[in-house]
């Protein structure tokens, strides 16, 4: 019975420890990166995986200081962003990124750029009340 009692409560713990939600992979910086700048971004990189968000996103603001147009570090400061609560900022970021590389899948998979709603909260499926099919003639 005492087995029985231990293996239900690992399987509870199991299910606790599941529900932490999964954290998006940061990206790592492209060929042809400043070797600085690449090795600034992979020190975000490592804290980020270490769950430091303060140091992750002073290492991803640092790179895109060095390197503005370095998509990478935008994506992986909203990433981070993100993960301190702070979804106003991210979502710009998230923007910034998907304007520097229009063709990288995963940075244009990224949430706010999937949903339905434009970068001005603005839900591109709900008709205008200048819609005539919505008006009473």
């Amino acid at each position: 019975m005492r087995k029985l009692g231990m293996l239900v409560l690992l399987f509870v713990l199991a299910g606790c420890a599941g529900k932490q939600g999964k954290i998006a992979a940061v990206l790592t910086a492209p060929a042809g990166t400043k070797p600085v700048v690449a090795a600034q971004l992979e020190k975000g990189n490592g804290l980020f995986a270490a769950r430091d968000w303060a140091g992750a996103e002073q290492a991803f603001r640092q790179t895109i200081a060095a390197e503005p147009t370095l998509a990478e570090a935008h994506y992986n400061l909203a990433l981070t962003l993100e993960q301190t609560g702070n979804g106003p900022e991210a979502k710009k970021h998230y923007i910034e990124a998907a304007n520097l590389a229009p063709g990288n899948k995963v940075i244009w998979s990224s949430p706010p750029l999937q949903s339905k709603q434009g970068p001005l909260d603005y839900n591109i499926e709900k008709k205008s009340y200048l819609d005539p099919s919505t008006r009473g003639f």
